[in-house]
């Protein structure tokens, strides 16, 4: 990867790279680059940057620009880019994040564990190569959603079914020094949807991550999840960081009341209110969570703006948020 192309699909060379993440870094203000609490204590969560959660196109290359040019500390991975690439290549990008100060946040599951078991051994049968690439990159985190419902399954069939599924999954990730995170949908009008309802709380994903035995299993903790949920910060504060794979920070609009929420709709973390986002993020840092933590907002007035306003907006509402933790 010494002398790639620049573009949307492509690479620059490692001068190119450094000249455009020194320019964009110019006279940026600091808060932000290092995690830090409003007292100067440090948490060891870091703001990471997902481009596609705000309506952003781009790859790994101008991701990691992004992340330099707002203070935002990881990167969403994209191995897809890396599929036909050389160890050597992989080694020099990761040694130009090294550089930035970048790190990886969470990949997704690609292994496709919601339909037919023809689809699911295909998909887990190319998890090990994949794996493999992820890690290299160092990537050592994964997490994906579970549907909180079934129109054929019922409660108990469909645990059975993720139990076993994920836990196949789950051993291959284990074999890679790779965590997988588990995220529970909590709104009342998702489950509604289903004849039959499915994991829609932190202490039924807890159950189900305990079934699947495997000692890399935990959470994806959503802010937004959390709150329609109906969740408490004393539940929090009964996980570990071992519980916990990645997070989500999200608000919500005001005036909707719980259970009317709607999952296509949220805001920036800090943005209404209405979630506790205060005792959310305190609670990490009380167990010492020490992953990425990143916005998913689906809001469209995010997405209808130009990419760099959207960045920005992100990782000052992420700010704000950071200067709600106490502990």
């Amino acid at each position: 990867m010494s002398e790639m192309k620049a573009g949307q699909g492509g690479w620059m060379s490692r001068r190119g790279f450094c000249r455009s993440v020194a320019a964009a870094a110019v006279g940026l203000p600091l808060t932000g680059v290092v995690a830090a609490v409003g007292g100067g204590k440090p948490v060891k969560f870091f703001k990471n940057f997902t481009p596609g959660h705000l309506g952003i196109q781009a790859n790994q290359r101008q991701g990691l620009e992004y992340a330099v040019k707002y203070g935002f500390e990881g990167i969403a991975p994209s191995a897809g880019e890396f599929r036909n690439a050389s160890d050597g290549e992989i080694d020099a990008w990761v040694a130009r994040m090294k550089e930035a100060g970048v790190r990886y946040g969470a990949a997704g599951l690609s292994t496709e564990f919601r339909r037919d078991d023809a689809r699911f051994r295909e998909s887990l049968a190319q998890l090990p190569a994949e794996a493999r690439r992820r890690r290299k990159l160092g990537v050592t985190r994964v997490a994906t959603w579970i549907t909180p419902g079934s129109n054929t399954l019922t409660y108990l069939e469909n645990f059975k079914l993720h139990e076993t599924r994920l836990r196949e999954a789950a051993k291959v990730l284990d074999d890679h020094g790779i965590r997988l995170g588990l995220e529970f949908v909590g709104p009342r009008t998702s489950r509604s949807r289903s004849r039959f309802a499915f994991i829609s709380t932190q202490a039924e994903m807890m159950e189900l991550c305990a079934a699947i035995g495997t000692p890399n299993m935990g959470l994806l903790m959503d802010s937004w999840h959390w709150y329609t949920s109906h969740g408490t910060v004393e539940e929090l504060l009964r996980l570990s960081n071992k519980d916990i794979v990645h997070v989500h920070v999200n608000d919500a609009p005001a005036g909707i009341e719980v259970d009317q929420q709607m999952d296509n709709r949220r805001k920036l973390p800090a943005a209404t209110g209405v979630i506790d986002m205060k005792g959310f993020l305190n609670a990490l840092a009380r167990i010492g969570y020490d992953g990425p933590v990143e916005c998913e907002p689906f809001d469209q007035e995010l997405r209808d703006m130009d990419d760099d306003a959207a960045a920005r907006t992100t990782i000052e509402s992420l700010n704000r948020a950071w200067a709600l933790i106490e502990s």
